[in-house]
């Protein structure tokens, strides 16, 4: 009950406020050509610092598996609120989101993720093809993209099917697929919840899949075993 007190009469305001002053510090550092400031250290600040004033523990592995200079795919299990907190803040990699189309509306953070310029795609094939076109001019040199291929959030704490639509990408582009398991986001805040709950956090990045890796494998197949490398540490811990 206190955490419940603490969470909702400090660490909330502080939170909103905080979002607010980091949404315009990345639309200051990309208006004035601060591109790493914009879309890598700032909101790695956010990330960490969110965590921290809801007094969320973080453990994370698999760092040792990214090179900072190479380019990937990250594919997520989508939790809850905290899972983009848990990539800013700990994933240590450069990244852009593909991002629905709608979310340019949001007020102010809509705004940040313009001028940070995430991939924005709508459910046309006109915008399909555009997100493709810009990820080919983002991801290069350590520039990564990070794609929830569930498309939404859980809505009972179990992986829902992906869509092959982040794995089509990632063979068009032809980077390595990197699949990231979030554990604890759920509990913490899931869609349904009203307040957020002291959960331990924890983000297992594995090993990347290669081009090499998935040459002759369909995109069923494929979507299959990162779907089974996702999920296996979220059963292990279940049973």
């Amino acid at each position: 009950m206190i955490y419940k007190i603490y969470a909702l009469l400090i660490a909330t305001p502080l939170f909103i406020l905080f979002t607010i002053v980091i949404c315009v510090l990345v639309i200051l550092s990309a208006l004035l050509g601060l591109p790493r400031l914009a879309h890598y250290y700032i909101p790695r600040i956010w990330g960490r610092g969110a965590c921290a004033l809801y007094l969320l523990p973080v453990e994370v592995k698999g760092l040792e598996y990214l090179d900072k200079q190479q380019s990937y795919i990250f594919l997520a299990n989508h939790q809850g609120y905290f899972d983009i907190l848990l990539m800013y803040g700990y994933l240590s990699h450069s990244f852009k989101w593909m991002m629905k189309d709608y979310l340019k509306k949001m007020p102010v953070v809509g705004i940040a993720c313009i001028c940070s310029r995430q991939i924005f795609v709508g459910d046309s094939l006109a915008s399909i093809q555009k997100a493709v076109t810009d990820a080919r001019k983002t991801l290069r040199g350590g520039m990564s993209m990070t794609i929830f291929p569930e498309g939404t959030r859980t809505h009972d704490g179990r992986m829902q099917p992906f869509k092959r639509g982040a794995f089509m990408l990632a063979n068009e582009i032809g980077l390595p697929i990197v699949p990231i398991t979030i554990k604890g986001s759920y509990e913490a805040f899931s869609r349904k919840a009203w307040m957020v709950t002291r959960a331990p956090l924890s983000l297992i990045i594995h090993q990347p899949i290669t081009n090499n890796q998935r040459e002759g494998k369909t995109t069923k197949a494929l979507m299959a075993d990162v779907y089974d490398i996702i999920e296996e540490p979220l059963t292990t811990i279940q049973s």
